[in-house]
């Protein structure tokens, strides 16, 4: 049966620049070659629109709870809405996701976050119950490629990190819970080690796409 995965691109950088893509190609292109029948969607988040959540949004949303229709909103409402609403269907659309991004100030890169305030929708991601907030996406994966100068994954500075333990929260809140890391870490500690971490992460990543 074919599937949809999501490849969410959240670097600034080429591929040639960045070691994160670098091994997100590597498990696109081994999981092309199992998978030939598969739909892969690249999202270059840095060379999307994504809306971010402003006082203009705030006012439109107010003003269909209110009873007015989409015809009824200004006309730059009407396009971050639809910018919005295009964004959370193809999310929802899909079967599972790829997210790549570098670690900036211990987290994720703001265009990252600003997608998630977007997928994170009540009534189409998620819902609240009389029994607490429950996720509406059933029987989907993900895996994080997250790339770091430090060692975050383990050790003393794995209190220091912030980023795979959002999105993980971000996924499970939404019902997605097998979300697995890829760090590619360590990178600007030794530049000797360099072409060592890019290789066996590059291998992890091959490894991965054959069971994803």
């Amino acid at each position: 049966m074919s599937r949809k995965i999501l490849y969410l691109n959240a670097n600034p950088k080429t591929e040639n620049e960045s070691f994160g893509l670098q091994v997100g190609r590597s498990f696109l292109d081994a999981y092309k070659i199992k998978n030939v029948d598969h739909e892969i969607i690249e999202l270059n988040l840095f060379d999307t629109e994504v809306p971010f959540l402003n006082a203009s949004v705030f006012e439109a949303f107010g003003e269909i709870q209110n009873g007015a229709s989409f015809e009824d909103l200004t006309e730059a409402q009407q396009i971050q809405l639809k910018k919005l609403n295009d964004l959370q269907e193809q999310f929802m659309d899909v079967d599972a996701y790829v997210i790549v991004n570098p670690m900036w100030n211990f987290s994720i890169p703001p265009v990252l976050k600003a997608y998630v305030d977007v997928i994170l929708q009540v009534g189409k991601t998620f819902q609240y119950t009389e029994d607490g907030p429950k996720g509406l996406l059933k029987n989907k994966k993900a895996l994080h490629i997250q790339a770091s100068g430090g060692i975050y994954s383990n050790g003393d500075a794995k209190e220091f990190e912030f980023g795979h333990r959002y999105l993980k929260t971000v996924m499970a809140f939404i019902g997605i819970f097998d979300f697995e890391l890829l760090p590619v870490e360590g990178i600007a500690m030794g530049q000797s080690e360099v072409s060592e971490i890019l290789s066996l992460a590059q291998t992890k990543a091959k490894e991965i796409a054959g069971s994803f």
